[in-house]
């Protein structure tokens, strides 16, 4: 017995060290919209993956990116499901988030974001736009893909009337009641105006521009990081569940991504990708718009943006 003493010490404080290990450390708080790259995170809550790593997680709701990007700079959340626009924007003036995972990048089947114009629209193509009244939300994702479309196609930004309408609702109506000649729409809002007669000029899905990502304030990373590892084997856990078996998840998709009952049994389930971060290609680019678009006064560097080194190891 005096023998295992010492064996039975070392194996208890062990287990102590690794139960306290796996412990939770308060809450983790995300930031989320009603859009359709929330489903892993909803699906990580609904099926335990977060509590399975001894997690305990807060998705937190918001109707607009601004209320959620004041949120994050205030504090209030941890991290937060945005895009390349917005992370470069918190880092604007201070580096306050540091991009950790690709959360989704537009494909062909599904795009983020498309100039949609309407059904009896006489404009065929991109290059029919010049002049015309197109409806977005400045200093954005939309209006960044919109330019760089408009770009691929010969076309400068000032070669088109850009109309500021930050209500995306407001932007389809306003599209269907003849105010806009096209809108720059994300996904759902494509999908139902399509289902109504409208039409598809051109789509981010070609060469992937749309990108979201999940940030976490810098402060997290380096005071929670193991959280944050373990927050990140959970979301490619439901990841994985959802690219394995979408149609299982039509129904959670339709009640947070907020899809209209019209499209509800048609719209695609997402097909998320696998842990990755965005390219230094695809960072450089939209530096290269904010410098033009002047919504940086200095490009910041990959390092600055992304860090990596929390994803899952395959």
């Amino acid at each position: 017995m005096k023998r295992l003493l010492p064996i039975l010490t070392v194996v208890f404080l062990f287990l102590s060290a690794s139960c306290a290990q796996l412990a939770p450390s308060g809450t983790i708080k995300i930031g989320l919209l009603p859009i359709i790259e929330s489903l892993p995170f909803w699906v990580a809550d609904r099926d335990g993956y977060f509590g399975d790593q001894n997690l305990k997680v807060e998705l937190v709701l918001f109707v607009s990116a601004v209320e959620r990007d004041a949120a994050l700079q205030a504090k209030a959340i941890d991290g937060e499901l945005n895009d390349l626009i917005s992370a470069a924007l918190l880092n604007k003036d201070q580096e306050t988030i540091k991009i950790t995972r690709k959360t989704y990048q537009a494909t062909p089947r599904l795009p983020m974001i498309s100039i949609v114009v309407p059904a009896t629209s006489k404009i065929a193509s991109v290059n029919d736009l010049r002049g015309a009244k197109v409806g977005i939300s400045r200093n954005s994702v939309i209006e960044y893909v919109l330019d760089e479309i408009l770009a691929a196609n010969g076309l400068k930004p000032t070669d088109i009337e850009k109309v500021e309408v930050s209500k995306i609702p407001v932007r389809v109506e306003m599209l269907t009641n003849g105010q806009l000649a096209a809108a720059v729409l994300p996904e759902p809002f494509t999908a139902l105006a399509q289902k109504q007669g409208a039409k598809v000029l051109a789509h981010d899905g070609a060469d992937g521009i749309g990108e979201s990502v999940l940030s976490f304030r810098r402060e997290v990373l380096r005071d929670k990081a193991q959280f944050v590892d373990r927050f990140l084997v959970a979301y490619e856990q439901a990841v994985n569940d959802i690219n394995s078996k979408p149609e299982d998840y039509r129904a959670l998709l339709v009640e947070k991504g907020k899809i209209p009952d019209l499209i509800a049994k048609t719209f695609p389930v997402p097909e998320i990708p696998t842990a990755s971060v965005p390219s230094q290609s695809s960072i450089q680019r939209s530096m290269n718009w904010m410098m033009r678009a002047g919504l940086l006064s200095r490009s910041l560097s990959y390092d600055q943006m992304v860090d990596g080194t929390h994803l899952p190891r395959r």
